[in-house]
């Protein structure tokens, strides 16, 4: 707010108080919050958006988890649900990179991201109002798994800390994966081909890891990739931090997780938001 003083017809002075401009600070969370509330609003009108999050995922706990369980051994443990249950969890994360990626490109082809352009809000919270929305309705998803998860037997067995810990952790990597969605989104303007590369990524990332078997049980020539994959490292920290059977193999990533995390996903956010901000400024519809 900002005051005027003006000398009003009988010589009085007088204070006009007039609306001035938020600090910068305040004036980025009303923008970041009403991009993001645009986008959950959407979500009322179209909640596909959480059933593409949900359904593979749940058709995999309950494939591997429930119907083949008996089928599939893990050494060292004879509960099969909570050694996947971190795979899956995972899968919930690699499954929002299409439903993102399409939803930014739809944005891109009909001139929304060109009117975004042409108002005086900052470029990078258009990208972040969008990506903390979209971790919202990821969160959700992820409650409806954990959900099913419990109703087919997965429990934790640490303290509640740890728990939360992994569910933090979880987080991070979602919000990491949407930014990679955010990119993809950007950097195609065919939908096809965004639905394409996405199921490929989520197939690929979460079934070359150790979501599912023991890396010792994967073919040898890709036993170096999964160990590698950082959704394994991310999985391995889960299972840790879950009390659920972990299958440690004598590698680095398996060993050290916490830095495999660190380093890739720290790397792919940096890349991820930086390109996409990047290529936000440049895109035309």
């Amino acid at each position: 707010m900002s005051t005027t003083t003006v000398v009003g017809d009988d010589n009085r002075k007088l204070e006009v108080v007039r609306p001035g401009t938020p600090p910068a600070p305040l004036a980025a969370i009303t923008e970041v919050l009403a991009i993001g509330g645009r986008r959950l609003r959407r979500l009322k009108r179209n909640p596909g958006r959480l059933v593409g999050i949900t359904l593979n995922p749940l058709i995999t706990m309950i494939a591997l988890g429930y119907l083949f369980q008996s089928a599939i051994e893990i050494p060292g443990s004879n509960n099969y649900m909570e050694f996947i249950f971190a795979g899956v969890a995972a899968q919930v994360g690699l499954a929002s990179i299409g439903p993102t990626a399409v939803a930014v490109c739809l944005d891109l082809q009909g001139g929304l991201i060109d009117r975004f352009r042409s108002l005086p809000i900052s470029r990078s919270a258009v990208l972040i109002g969008h990506t903390l929305a979209d971790l919202v309705i990821t969160l959700m998803g992820l409650a409806i798994v954990v959900g099913v998860g419990m109703l087919f037997g997965w429990r934790s067995h640490n303290d509640p800390l740890s728990v939360l810990a992994g569910f933090a952790l979880l987080a991070v990597f979602m919000y990491t994966m949407l930014w990679v969605g955010v990119l993809l989104g950007m950097a195609s303007k065919n939908l096809e081909t965004i639905e394409s590369v996405s199921g490929i990524v989520a197939v690929v990332f979460s079934f070359m890891s150790n979501g599912f078997l023991s890396v010792d049980k994967l073919p040898g020539w890709i036993r170096p990739i999964a160990e590698w994959n950082p959704v394994s490292a991310v999985i391995t920290a889960l299972r840790h931090l879950w009390g659920n059977p972990v299958t440690v193999a004598p590698s680095f990533p398996s060993e050290h997780p916490t830095a495999v995390i660190a380093i890739s996903l720290g790397l792919l956010f940096a890349v991820t938001t930086v390109l996409s901000v990047r290529r936000y400024r440049t895109a035309s519809a």
